[in-house]
Formats: C-alpha cells, sequence, structure tokens
C-alpha cells in the first residue's frame, strides 16, 4: 500500500512540474518554436516534391488521369492512344514538380504572419493542425501561382486540349465532374493536394520525435510526456 502511494505521488510530482514546465514557456518561445516547425515542415515537403520524379514516382501523391479519361483508358490504348495517355500523366505531374517550388516563399510568408492564437491553436491541436493553417492561409493564393505554370506544361500535350474541349461540354450534362472539367484546374488543385498532403507527413514526423528534429526548442514545445 506504501508503494502505490508512493508511486502516485511521484506521478502527482511529474504532473506539477510538465505543468510548471509549460506555464515556464514564453509567448515568444511557443510562437518560435511553432513558426521554426512551420518552416521545416514546408521546405522538406518543398524539396521532396519539387524535383523532376518528385510527383511521378511517388505513389502517395502522384497525379493519375482525371476519372473520365480513366474510365476509358483501356479502350484508348486499343485504339493506339496509350502513348498520348502515357505523355498526358508524364506532363501533369511534371508541370507539378515544376510548380511546387514557387510555393516556398508563399508559405514563409504565411508563417510570418502567424499570429500568437493562431500559435496556441496548431500547439494544441491535432497531427495536421499547422498544415490546416497553412491550406487556409495559402491554398488560393497558389492556385493562382501554380496555375500559368501548369497551363504552360500541358499545353504541349495534344491530348490536353482534347480532353479540356470534350470535357467542358460533358460538363453541361453532369457526365463530367466541374472540378474535372479543365486539365489544368484538375492539375492545379492535385498540385495542391499533394503538397499539403507532404507537409501533413513532415509535420506528424516532427510531432511523433520532435526532439529528433535537431531543435531544442521545438523538442520542448512537442515534447511534453513523452
Amino acid at each position: 500500500m506504501k508503494t502505490m502511494w508512493k508511486i502516485l505521488g511521484l506521478l502527482m510530482i511529474c504532473g506539477q512540474a510538465v505543468a510548471a514546465d509549460i506555464a515556464s514557456l514564453t509567448t515568444g518561445e511557443m510562437a518560435g518554436g511553432l513558426k521554426e516547425t512551420l518552416t521545416k515542415s514546408a521546405v522538406a515537403a518543398v524539396g521532396k516534391l519539387g524535383q523532376e520524379n518528385g510527383f511521378l514516382n511517388n505513389e502517395k501523391v502522384k497525379i493519375p488521369l482525371p476519372d473520365s479519361l480513366a474510365r476509358v483508358e483501356g479502350v484508348m490504348r486499343t485504339f493506339g492512344m496509350g502513348k498520348q495517355a502515357d505523355e498526358l500523366v508524364v506532363a501533369m505531374n511534371r508541370a507539378a514538380e515544376m510548380a511546387v517550388p514557387e510555393a516556398k516563399t508563399l508559405l514563409i510568408e504565411a508563417v510570418k504572419k502567424m499570429s500568437i492564437q493562431d500559435a496556441r491553436a496548431i500547439i494544441s491541436g491535432g497531427d495536421d493542425a499547422a498544415t490546416a493553417y497553412f491550406r487556409k492561409n495559402t491554398e488560393d493564393a497558389l492556385g493562382v501561382k501554380f496555375l500559368p505554370m501548369v497551363k504552360k506544361s500541358t499545353q504541349k500535350v495534344g491530348l490536353a486540349q482534347r480532353y479540356n474541349d470534350f470535357a467542358g461540354k460533358a460538363a453541361k450534362y453532369g457526365l463530367v465532374e466541374e472540378k474535372q472539367a479543365n486539365i489544368e484546374q484538375y492539375v492545379t488543385q492535385k498540385t495542391l493536394d499533394g503538397l499539403y498532403a507532404t507537409i501533413a507527413e513532415e509535420e506528424r514526423a516532427i510531432r511523433k520525435d520532435p526532439v529528433g528534429s535537431g531543435s531544442k526548442l521545438i523538442g520542448k514545445i512537442f515534447g511534453y510526456g513523452r
């Protein structure tokens, strides 16, 4: 019985110590640690995706043919259009790889503009709270930035224009989803989805092993109870 009370006493002391440690964090430390985490996640994600085959050879983010084309891919290959389908897949993923590096500046700007309230919400939030913050504050601007680059890459593939002609008309009759009615818009959105998914992976890794991130400040903020 005495042993049990000793254990409970130790747990209470540890809990008080952790609480005191948390309380000892200054607002500047909290914000600084979080901004460091966000920057690390964003830069790492951009680095992984913004290189040749960053999308194409990564099954988690590789951009496939739009559903309407995928459904008839077998027929296309039967009629000798397999090469065009393959060219379009490569072009879409190359476009994404070329566009992603342009995200770095906007992502870092979003970090700099983060408020103390944002920082507290992210620290106490789920494993992808920081990623959600990025999406909320950068998705629209990045979409505008990516679209011209995607157009420049995909317009070189004849099938892209033919798809746009077909899908644009089909969308009016509900045969193709509106978000897939234009190949450039489709690729732009898939690029954004892949970017945020990769940032989320980086964020989860840092939260899981904050000390291993190499930053004492990140370890101090996210390492409680480990």
